[in-house]
This record gives structure tokens, sequence and C-alpha cells, in this order.
């Protein structure tokens, strides 16, 4: 069980946070707040940011939302750290304000600033916010790509892949396929099944009737055999026709 701590683990936790606390304010200090008390036109050292090229604009866009995020950052640990030596002055220190039952020592010792216990950790939940781009950006044949909806048909993916075939800039080096051996296996899924699912459907055949079973050697047949697949000692011994 969980003990309350003793007022020499209280005073050593008080000066651990003072300690950061110090050390954030003289950071924020010595970088002036991450250059967040300069304005933009003074950053680029110009009247105007009118006539300049849009890609600074763009760098200096970046490092503004950089610390800015820097600076929250830091003001949100202030904020704990505060809280934290308000909570040892009154003698709530080292309690879960969700349960009330005494945090651990070691997790006082790991973050002094901790006001719940690990099972009622507010933080620890998942956020459910998405970056703003997904709902813009589209992942490859995202307008297009039906495969994920169980369609069957003709997609953009396909279309990629007629295109693909013949030729791309890609070689066989650079393919993800440890057996690729030639340009023509290069395009998107180049393995794939063309007019049948199994292998077996495009060499079993069968009348219009079902009642008579024929066997087309093509190739499919024959990469069938060679995986060993299937019973050969069904096959009977003439076959109808050939391909």
């Amino acid at each position: 069980m969980n003990q309350p701590l003793n007022e020499e683990r209280i005073q050593a936790l008080r000066r651990r946070l003072l300690q950061e606390q110090s050390e954030l304010e003289e950071r924020m200090r010595r970088n002036d707040h991450y250059q967040l008390s300069t304005t933009l036109r003074e950053s680029i050292d110009e009247l105007s940011a009118y006539d300049n090229h849009p890609g600074d604009l763009g760098t200096e866009t970046y490092e503004r939302s950089k610390d800015l995020a820097l600076l929250e950052k830091d003001a949100f640990r202030m904020l704990r750290i505060s809280a934290a030596l308000e909570r040892m002055d009154t003698g709530e220190y080292g309690r879960c304000k969700e349960c009330g039952k005494f945090i651990p020592l070691e997790r006082l010792e790991a973050m002094p600033s901790a006001d719940h216990c690990v099972e009622h950790e507010p933080r620890q939940d998942v956020s459910l916010r998405r970056p703003i781009e997904e709902f813009i950006l589209w992942k490859p044949f995202g307008r297009t790509d039906k495969d994920e909806e169980s369609f069957t048909g003709f997609d953009g993916e396909d279309a990629w892949q007629i295109v693909s075939s013949w030729g791309n800039s890609n070689s066989p080096a650079m393919s993800e396929n440890n057996h690729v051996e030639d340009y023509d296996s290069m395009h998107i899924e180049s393995g794939e099944n063309e007019g049948f699912v199994e292998a077996i459907e495009s060499f079993l055949a069968t009348d219009i009737t079902g009642s008579r079973v024929s066997v087309v050697r093509n190739r499919e047949y024959y990469r069938y055999l060679d995986g060993q697949e299937g019973d050969h000692m069904l096959e009977p011994d003439e076959l109808e026709y050939e391909r």
C-alpha cells in the first residue's frame, strides 16, 4: 500500500521543482521567449514582407509555429510546477486528485509535478484529433481506389497498372520484391491474376453441361505443377485440348 511522504522527501522534491522552475525561467529569458517578442517584419529585417519569395515566408512561418509550440510547452510545464509547489504548501501534495490515494514515491521521483496516479492520469488518453491534412490529401489512387470498398471493377489503381506495365523509371534493383528479375515484373501487382482468382480456375475447364472436365496446359498449369499443388494422379491420361 502506498504510504504518505515524510517531510524530508517533500523538501527534496521541492528543491527539484524549484530548480526546474528556475531553469525554465532562465531559458525563456535568455532566448527572448523563443524570439516571439520580435515581429515578422523585424526578423526579416525589411520594411515589408510583400516582395519576399513565398519560400522565404514559408520558412519564417514554420519557425514561428515551432517557437510557439516550444513556448506553449514550457508555459504548461511552469503551470504544473507552480501547482505542485502550491499543493506542498496546502498539504495536498502526493495525493491523486481523482481517487485521493497516495501517489507512489517512484512516480513522484520520476515526475515531481504529478497530481494523478498512473491509473487516473488523464494525459494517457489517446487523442482523437487528427491533422487537417488527412482530410485534404489522399493516398496514391485515393480518389479512385475502390479496393477497400470490396469493389471488383476497374478503378484508378488498375489504370496505373496498365500504364506502368509499358515501362517506368524503376529498375529490378529498386523493387521491394526480392524475386523480381526483369523489367516486365516492375509494375504494381505485376503477378496479379487476370480473369481468375485461383490458378486452378485458369486451366481446369468443363463443357456447357459441367459433366465433362478437361485440363488446359497453360502457363498457370505448369506453375501449379512446379509448386507441388494438388493431386496429379487425378488428372486424366488423355487431355481434351492444349493451349
